[in-house]
């Protein structure tokens, strides 16, 4: 099964593309290191207060693709200086 996410967030403490490039790296970091996904951002690179990344992964169940994105969705929500805002998850 491939699990595929577009998590969109707004990052209220940068105040330029270095400041939001440097939190997206580490967001990254901590997602393939402790999920093993592949993750991109897909939209608003120009803008340093918002972004949108792809999240996927290739799993044997749906059950398991749905929790590997429920923990991606953890993660990102355990840094404090984003916030989270849509979320949608297709399972192929």
């Amino acid at each position: 099964m491939i699990t595929y996410a577009e998590v969109e967030f707004i990052l209220y403490e940068c105040h330029s593309l270095k400041d939001k490039r440097s939190v997206l790296k580490r967001i990254q970091n901590r997602l393939t290191k402790q999920l093993n996904v592949a993750i991109a951002e897909i939209d608003y690179q120009d803008l340093w207060q918002r972004s949108k990344f792809a999240i996927v992964t290739v799993t044997t169940t749906v059950e398991l693709g749905e929790q590997m994105m429920q923990q991606a969705c953890k993660i990102i929500d355990s840094f404090t200086e984003i916030e989270r805002t849509i979320t949608n998850v297709e399972i192929k």
